[in-house]
């Protein structure tokens, strides 16, 4: 199990009144607060270059943004995403109570498989997105920084007599991610992974007599392929190291947080809090991937239902191509327009090697690819186009 814990000293009736139900490390954004990687001092020896990301320590970077860029692009990158948030709900209630709560199906995973999903309010807005694992004795939820405490507390208040437990799992185990198109070469190539996982969000577990119980998924954060691996704390480093000698032997390597960024915006993908937010509807952004429309009840489905049958939303993110001339890239926020009219807004930009590019949502009467915006930046109207994602085929 990713935790062990007393059942029992959990529950509701066990607990004093006015007490957490559970124990997190939260802390604001301030940067002298954060949350420190656990790996801190291996990452230093590897040259890393430490920030801030929602209150959680990260490695900006090696030193070398542009070869961990290719790494992640052209082989294999390994990441340490011991910041992002972990909780595991167990009890004999978990698997219909969470399906109760997301957008995806929950209930037909069978144990080893997973699904992506967003936790909603009551009127369909993102509260987060969310990787969600069938283990056979409890669910894994995997989302972004800075949320344990958000989505944990989101869930409880619906425990009501449910056999439900929520456990911080970032307690127990660390989080490695091995991402690009050699990343199932890596796993292999480790000789840890006996079955590797096949289909995207299986998970699989691994009992190791030193290392400890390891599970790795099969989910792709990027272009190519893609690997998480979970790893008991106590184990991380030695995980770590296994997982960046068989990258390099395929061309990889350790990876930071602004290569990833790159890869990520390059690739389409939307990150909650950067290009999605308590503002969206699924539908906007993740509707393919994360939402399921045959399902049972959960909270907002009745909003996103009646959005789905009248057939569109008034807005939905989509890929940019922006002019080569852009001296500086432009901000979150920046208006896009047509024939004069704002039309939509920019939600974060990158400068790839061979072209400038951007996500942003276009209200959908002008959101058909091919056709042709106006951004308003600091420096004066500039031509966008709107283009299909990813931005660099694969």
């Amino acid at each position: 199990m990713i935790v062990i814990h007393d059942r029992d000293a959990f529950s509701k009736k066990n607990r004093p009144r006015g007490a957490n139900r559970l124990d997190f490390r939260t802390c604001s954004v301030d940067f002298s607060c954060r949350v420190n990687l656990l790996l801190h001092e291996f990452h230093h020896s590897l040259g890393g270059r430490f920030s801030a990301l929602n209150g959680q320590e990260i490695v900006a970077n090696y030193g070398e943004d542009s070869a961990e860029y290719r790494a992640l692009r052209e082989s294999a990158g390994i990441l340490d995403f011991s910041f992002r948030g972990r909780i595991c709900l167990t009890g004999k209630d978990r698997i219909r109570f969470l399906h109760g709560q997301i957008t995806n199906d929950v209930k037909k995973l069978r144990s080893g498989e997973g699904c992506y999903a967003a936790l909603t309010t009551a009127r369909g807005r993102m509260e987060s997105d969310l990787n969600v694992f069938n283990l056979p004795d409890e669910l894994l939820l995997d989302f972004e920084p800075g949320l344990t405490e958000r989505v944990s507390g989101r869930l409880e208040k619906f425990v009501v007599a449910d056999d439900v437990q929520i456990v911080n799992a970032a307690s127990h185990y660390g989080l490695l991610t091995v991402q690009g198109p050699k990343a199932a070469e890596v796993i292999r190539m480790v000789g840890l992974f006996g079955n590797v996982p096949a289909q995207e969000c299986a998970i699989a577990k691994v009992a190791d007599e030193t290392l400890g119980e390891i599970y790795v998924a099969k989910l792709r954060r990027l272009f190519g392929t893609g690997f998480d691996v979970f790893v008991p704390n106590e184990s991380l480093g030695a995980v770590a190291d296994k997982l960046i000698a068989a990258a390099k032997g395929f061309g990889g390597r350790v990876c930071g947080w602004t290569a990833f960024e790159t890869a990520r915006i390059e690739s389409g993908v939307p990150r909650f809090g950067v290009d999605m937010d308590e503002t969206n509807l699924p539908m906007e952004c993740i509707e393919s991937r994360a939402v399921s429309f045959s399902k049972g009840c959960y909270i907002g489905q009745e909003v996103l239902n009646r959005i789905h049958a009248m057939g569109h939303v008034t807005k939905e993110l989509r890929g940019l191509r922006l002019s080569d001339d852009v001296t500086k890239l432009p901000n979150k926020g920046d208006k896009l327009f047509h024939d004069g009219k704002e039309m939509g807004y920019i939600t974060s930009a990158v400068k790839l090697p061979m072209l400038n590019v951007a996500l942003g949502y276009v209200r959908r009467e002008v959101n058909k690819i091919g056709t042709e915006l106006t951004l308003q930046t600091s420096d004066g109207p500039r031509p966008v186009k709107i283009v299909e994602l990813p931005f660099v085929s694969t």
